[in-house]
């Protein structure tokens, strides 16, 4: 209703609240799209790396600028898995075929591009509309790069065959995966679609569920077994879920983010057996196959293990994974590539599907072309492979060694207890809190582990994420959650004013 405000002594509160606005003439006229009118499901999304604690980062990073004196020199992000942005380099044979790609006419100069980077723009070029990468792909994406991540797949896997009509080229692998929690989710109360997610958990899952309205199933891992799933914990969840909903699907995250964890082969099959007996569409997030560190761990692909398992499994169990430009050692994020592979899917759901992923057009053809790369790098003898070699090596190396590090600091510290860091980009350590200090976080409204990384932030510039934002919350401990990206100078440095800040905050609220 719109009100006409007939002198100047009006209730401004009022008029906020109905999101009105003041015209000259003194009418008021309703916003059409407030807080009581947007659609509920977004309000309920929350999304902790780039939550109130970056934000707060991003205010310091601006005063620093501006002059204003803090008691450190730099704000320090480790709250997100952006490789390049931690100073990480980027693959030099994948820059150069894409600076190719978007400059054709450079192909055809005597200039310093190897020949297999000029042979690959040119076999990427000649699969795009118009040959050019600013043309639109088919929906499903480039069917050249298709059949390249299929080649790829079928390598990784020993042999497991693989369709290239089941690859999909996505943005990244979140847009892979909210498209097919998009497709699992129906029903209503009792009936409506739940699914089962690990926490710790990364917040893209809660935050699709939450905007979807679908019913958040958790399941706990295992702390003391280095975060390991636990088929005794998926059952409890399962069972307590079908009292208000209807459990259709498990997400796995593999090697784990936040906690860094790499499954072994058996509990991978354990898992596949408990999704096969409680009729559940498998979701296994591999974005971080590349990256596995410690000793006696080894990445297994669901789809391999599956297909090993034998036909009761292999020809029943539904199944999709996802895998992403944006980690391992490539670490570009910024170009959006991804794919994902979908097994078993009944062939009209497949269907619905590629109608789906059609209503976006396309996924960026720049990403798709990087994916490319990914899945189909320098060979042995090619100009460019010794050099891929190095760089490649370089990069999972000092991911290791920065792992290392990051369990070995992080434990010499009363009241921190750190995980082996087995894979991913991430460490999960557990800290205890102090009970004044709880008591004057929940007094100010937050949860202790947000005061906790609230205060090391205004005091050190280190910018880390509460694990109360990925699910994780216990009386009197709290976590943290932590990259392992930043340079081995810059981390250990890190580490260290992450040492002597609990070290100070223990004693100030003991």
């Amino acid at each position: 209703m719109c009100v006409q405000i007939v002198g100047p002594n009006f209730h401004s509160e009022r008029v906020r609240r109905c999101g009105c606005k003041m015209s000259e003439n003194g009418i008021s006229r309703p916003k059409v799209l407030t807080l009581d009118t947007m659609n509920p499901t977004v309000k309920m999304v929350e999304y902790a790396v780039r939550g109130p604690i970056v934000q707060r980062a991003v205010e310091l990073e601006k005063e620093l600028s501006e002059g204003i004196e803090k008691p450190f020199t730099e704000v320090i992000k480790a709250n997100i898995g952006d490789a390049q942005a931690m100073g990480q380099q980027p693959i030099t044979f994948f820059r150069q075929v894409l600076a190719l790609c978007s400059y054709p006419e450079l192909l055809n100069l005597d200039n310093t591009f190897p020949e297999d980077a000029k042979n690959r723009a040119r076999l990427i070029l000649q699969s795009c509309g118009g040959s050019s990468l600013g043309a639109y792909s088919p929906s499903q994406g480039i069917d050249y790069v298709r059949q390249d991540v299929a080649n790829y797949i079928e390598r990784r896997d020993g042999g497991v065959p693989c369709d290239p009509d089941n690859i999909y080229l996505t943005t990244g692998a979140s847009d892979g995966i909210t498209t097919i929690l998009k497709l699992l989710v129906c029903g209503q109360g009792i009936d409506r679609t739940g699914v089962m997610i690990s926490i710790p958990q990364y917040p893209l899952y809660s935050a699709a569920l939450a905007e979807l309205g679908a019913v958040q199933i958790n399941y706990f891992l295992n702390e003391d077994n280095c975060w390991s799933m636990d088929i005794q914990e998926l059952q409890r969840a399962v069972n307590e879920a079908r009292q208000h909903c209807h459990p259709r699907a498990l997400c796995i995250i593999n090697p784990g983010n936040p906690t860094g964890q790499v499954q072994s082969r058996d509990c991978i099959e354990d898992v596949i057996r408990f999704a096969a007996k409680e009729r559940l569409f498998l979701m296994a997030d591999e974005v971080y196959q590349d990256n596995v560190y410690a000793e006696g761990c080894k990445f297994h692909s669901f789809k391999k293990v599956l297909f090993e398992m034998g036909p009761e499994y292999s020809e029943t169990v539904e199944l999709a994974s996802f895998h992403s430009t944006s980690k391992c050692y490539m670490g570009e994020c910024g170009f959006r590539g991804g794919y994902m592979e979908v097994i078993n899917m009944d062939d009209d759901v497949k269907s619905q599907l590629t109608k789906l992923v059609s209503v976006r057009l396309c996924s960026p053809v720049p990403g798709q072309a990087l994916m490319d790369l990914v899945v189909n790098p320098p060979q042995p003898g090619e100009p460019s492979y010794n050099c891929f070699i190095k760089e490649r090596t370089a990069t999972l190396s000092a991911l290791a060694e920065k792992a290392k590090l990051t369990e070995k600091i992080l434990n010499t510290v009363p009241g921190i207890r750190c995980n082996p860091v087995q894979g991913a980009m991430y460490s999960f350590p557990c800290i205890t809190i102090p009970d004044k200090a709880i008591k004057e976080a929940l007094e100010k409204g937050q949860q202790p582990d947000m005061f906790y990384c609230m205060t090391m932030l205004e005091e050190t510039g280190i910018c880390l994420v509460p694990g109360s934002g990925f699910g994780q919350k216990r009386i009197n401990e709290g976590f943290v959650v932590m990259t392992i990206l930043p340079p081995i100078d810059k981390l250990t440095i890190l580490l260290n004013k992450v040492k002597e800040f609990h070290q100070r905050f223990t004693k100030q609220y003991s």
